[in-house]
């Protein structure tokens, strides 16, 4: 079996994309799972497509687990930590958003998921409001 897992584009939009995930464990768990694709966001309206996000919010709810946001480079880099059994919202916004920091090699612009200490039954709902670039 797998976790049950789903990944919803709420909205993309010209400058702003909102990605909400949820995920239901059996015990399997996640391991760097991509959440953010840049490559399948929608293009500016010049026709410039999407290069990476910033990440204006991250609002979440875990129970059980908890969830490693990465930004996608041939060593993942970790851009927020969510603790197990916590909600709370990270809000970056007044600095423009948080900056993707990972290296130059293989960076991608993507953001995945590793979950820390999942056991069947544990929860997770994350929603990450980024602002998007090209």
């Amino acid at each position: 079996m797998a976790d049950a897992v789903t990944t919803t584009s709420v909205i993309d939009g010209s400058r702003t994309a909102v990605i909400y995930c949820t995920n239901t464990s059996d015990g399997t768990g996640e391991s760097a799972v991509t959440k953010v694709d840049v490559s399948a966001l929608s293009t500016s309206p010049e026709g410039d497509a999407c290069t990476g996000v910033r990440l204006q919010k991250v609002v979440f709810t875990n129970v059980g687990m908890g969830v490693k946001v990465l930004w996608n480079a041939s060593t993942n880099v970790i851009a927020a930590q969510l603790p197990a059994d916590y909600s709370d919202t990270l809000d970056y916004s007044d600095i423009s958003g948080l900056p993707n920091v990972a290296a130059a090699s293989g960076k991608t612009g993507d953001i995945k998921f590793t979950t820390v200490g999942h056991t069947s039954g544990d929860t997770y709902s994350v929603v990450l409001y980024c602002l998007k670039e090209y």
